[in-house]
């Protein structure tokens, strides 16, 4: 089996997935690549001529635990256990609390972006403690720091990544198993572009990605990119709750499921 590293990383069939993935790559490293979507990752590798002895494509959805189960167990009966794993598969829709489908939106929600983020962790923690290194990697963002207006499912979830990743660092201190949270701020994809409001130091998404990985390889336990959006994110958390409120008010909405 090689002895080059190898990274897992979910929801790479498009933007920052298949921007770490890339970066990855580029690094010397094997690629576990997990999505819904396989034919994407495979026109996309095709694309790009990676070696298809460094790269092994799996079919999962992380919102059915099953399903991202069965893909890291293949993933380390194929490829070996990986050196660092990224949760990077999420959702972002918006919701209203007086629509009654945006319930069903808000437990879709959950269940992609923070039990989907501990089923993907599942089927490595136990070996990477055993062997005594590697990288747990959970993706946030800014969106965690304050919620926001019509972002609730959103904010909210990715505010249970920060605390997730954060009670599970502390459960491994000591165990050689670092985990590290990003929390991007706007970066350019599919799932901010249909975005209609303002969206401040946006960035590309392999220049996070470059920038992901620095921080992923250093083991850094936290990391808002870019640096700038850090800025904004502590101050932004400092704000009275009167001044943030007059703040958002009247700010575009995230659309909604169904939302043209």
């Amino acid at each position: 089996m090689s002895t080059s590293p190898l990274v897992f990383i979910t929801g790479a069939s498009s933007g920052i997935g298949q921007a770490l993935a890339d970066s990855f790559y580029e690094a010397g490293y094997r690629l576990a690549l997990a999505a819904r979507r396989t034919a994407e990752i495979e026109s996309w590798a095709s694309e790009r001529q990676l070696d298809p002895g460094r790269y092994q494509v799996y079919g999962a959805d992380v919102a059915q635990t099953d399903s991202i189960l069965a893909a890291g167990a293949a993933c380390i009966e194929r490829q070996g256990l990986p050196d660092v794993v990224v949760a990077n598969a999420g959702i972002s829709v918006g919701i209203d609390t007086a629509e009654r489908e945006d319930i069903e939106v808000m437990a879709r929600t959950f269940a992609t972006n923070n039990v989907g983020l501990m089923a993907t962790f599942h089927p490595f923690v136990a070996a990477m403690k055993q062997r005594g290194s590697g990288r747990l990697v959970g993706v946030a963002s800014v969106a965690a720091i304050r919620g926001l207006p019509g972002h609730g499912a959103y904010c909210a979830s990715k505010a249970g990544v920060v605390a997730y990743c954060e009670s599970l660092r502390g459960e491994l201190r000591n165990s050689g198993v670092k985990v590290v949270t990003l929390c991007p701020g706007y970066i350019d994809t599919p799932l901010t572009q249909g975005n209609r409001y303002g969206m401040p130091f946006l960035m590309k998404a392999e220049d996070f990605a470059n920038q992901a990985l620095r921080a992923i390889e250093a083991g850094t336990s936290y990391r808002v990119i870019p640096w700038q959006m850090g800025v904004v994110a502590k101050l932004m958390r400092m704000l009275p709750n009167a001044v943030l409120d007059r703040a958002v008010q009247g700010r575009a909405r995230k659309k909604r499921s169904g939302e043209s």
